[in-house]
């Protein structure tokens, strides 16, 4: 009987019995783990296994099916269990969009409502009023990426009354949701009068410090830079330095290098910059875990076939 076995805390009795059902349909015999730690020695005659962690890999001779929890896949292509061709790898790339784009809009107001000030000023205990505030009504956004996060994210700044939405990705190519899409090469000459640029795209060769230093520059000093996608994207040491020159107005980052984020790291103390512990995508919603476990089982049924 082929053996499956799950790595996942996320889910719950319902998306259990899910898979317990597609399981039982195609005759494999599925064995649950909360946690890598638990799973420890006892996953070596597993010939799938859906997780999100590589941790294991390298313990399970038999694998010929990787089902990745995550959109990224950058840490489990990086082990070489693929490079010979025998073992598959899926992503889940569709399923964050809902939970990412929220928290996109979240911290992009928290920067335009200047919340970092106020957090500073309450933290004191001082009671001061009349800091001047922007919106997203009337702002153009950049979103570099334009996949499921950044439609999705594009659909929620729309409805908040942007002006203009733009996008940038590898072929120019314009989903609906934006006004204009560029090629990432032409960045530098499209963000003249950009008020917020959002990052989400994922981590590959072809995206190492997709946004430098040059690309950073090209940004309005009033501009508001927010990355979502990973921190290898980004060129986090020219981000430093233009928040604490003046350069940019601010940051978010839900991604850094390395993670965690080391408690000295210059990132902490730069100039107005927000930063979450990878946490925009996680598993805390409950539609996020239900899209996992109905692409896991939909792609059981490919396996199977």
């Amino acid at each position: 009987m082929i053996k499956v076995y799950s790595i996942l805390r996320a889910l719950s009795d319902e998306n259990r019995a899910e898979i317990d059902a597609a399981c039982r349909k195609y005759g494999y015999d599925i064995t649950y783990f909360n946690t890598v730690e638990e799973a420890y020695g006892n996953v070596a005659d597993g010939e799938v296994v859906f997780c999100s962690s590589p941790a294991l890999l390298t313990q399970m001779k038999d694998v010929r099916w990787v089902a990745c929890a995550n959109a990224g896949v950058d840490n489990f292509t990086s082990t070489g269990i693929f490079d010979s061709g025998d073992v598959l790898l899926t992503n889940s790339s569709g399923a964050y969009g809902l939970a990412i784009s929220e928290h996109i809009l979240m911290v992009t107001l928290m920067l335009l409502r200047r919340m970092p000030e106020y957090q500073e000023i309450t933290g004191r205990r001082e009671w001061r009023m009349h800091i001047p505030i922007r919106s997203i009504s009337g702002s153009t956004i950049a979103l570099i990426g334009t996949g499921n996060i950044g439609q999705m994210a594009a659909e929620r700044f729309r409805a908040l009354g942007a002006r203009k939405l733009i996008g940038f990705n590898r072929s120019g190519r314009k989903p609906e949701q934006f006004d204009e899409v560029y090629k990432m090469e032409e960045f530098a000459k499209n963000v003249g009068d950009v008020d917020v640029a959002v990052m989400c795209v994922p981590g590959t060769a072809e995206t190492a410090c997709v946004v430098g230093r040059e690309e950073i520059a090209a940004l309005p000093e009033t501009a508001f830079l927010v990355n979502v996608g990973r921190g290898t994207t980004l060129d986090q040491e020219a981000l430093i330095d233009a928040l604490d020159s003046g350069r940019l107005a601010g940051a978010a980052l839900d991604v850094a290098v390395p993670e965690p984020l080391p408690a000295d790291h210059p990132l902490w103390t730069a100039r107005n910059c927000l930063i979450t512990p990878h946490c925009s995508g996680d598993y805390g919603l409950k539609s996020t875990v239900d899209t996992l476990t109905g692409y896991f089982c939909e792609n059981l049924r490919r396996y199977a076939e």
